[in-house]
């Protein structure tokens, strides 16, 4: 990855795959990651509103071994700076040996901060992103997703062509 590259942006390798398998909620899609150098390719689960990934995923994003990813989880936890009940998720996942395991995935919360403790190279380049992403959310006031725009949007129209029309009543004097 080039020094100023964004490691986690549309323009830096993300695709958005529709069919997913190994996924329980339906309405869960994967954002494929991959570095523009192609020297890491993660797919990122999206589902209720943030992004999950395991600890495996999480090596490979940030260019580290398992174990430091694991230690740097651990930490976040015993320090009380995340709640485990609230940024932790169990996903089903289909092995090569055909059998369905149960695999702990963490949100973005749990992502930035141990990206925010990672030493590496990639733990930089997402320093750098999150960093830039926070200061842009603070300057506009908000961020703005292109697909959950639309969402809503269709969401909205469906509800107003359903809700029924009613007559204008004269107001009571």
């Amino acid at each position: 990855m080039t020094p100023n590259a964004d490691p986690l942006s549309a323009t830096s390798g993300y695709r958005q795959r529709r069919s997913v398998s190994d996924v329980t909620a339906p309405a869960s899609e994967v954002l494929v990651y991959e570095a523009p150098d192609g020297g890491v390719r993660v797919e990122v689960k999206l589902d209720r509103d943030t992004v999950w990934l395991n600890q495996g995923q999480m090596a490979e994003l940030f260019g580290r071994e398992r174990s430091v990813v694991t230690k740097h989880i651990r930490n976040v936890f015993r320090e009380g700076e995340l709640d485990a009940g609230a940024v932790c998720a169990k996903f089903a996942h289909t092995a090569a040996d055909g059998k369905t395991y149960q695999v702990d995935h963490y949100n973005l919360d749990v992502i930035i901060s141990v990206g925010y403790r990672v030493k590496s190279a990639r733990g930089t380049q997402f320093r750098i992103w999150a960093t830039r992403t926070l200061r842009e959310h603070l300057v506009r006031g908000y961020t703005f997703s292109h697909q959950r725009f639309e969402r809503n949007a269709a969401e909205l129209e469906a509800a107003l062509v359903r809700q029924p029309r009613h007559s204008p009543r004269a107001m009571p004097p």
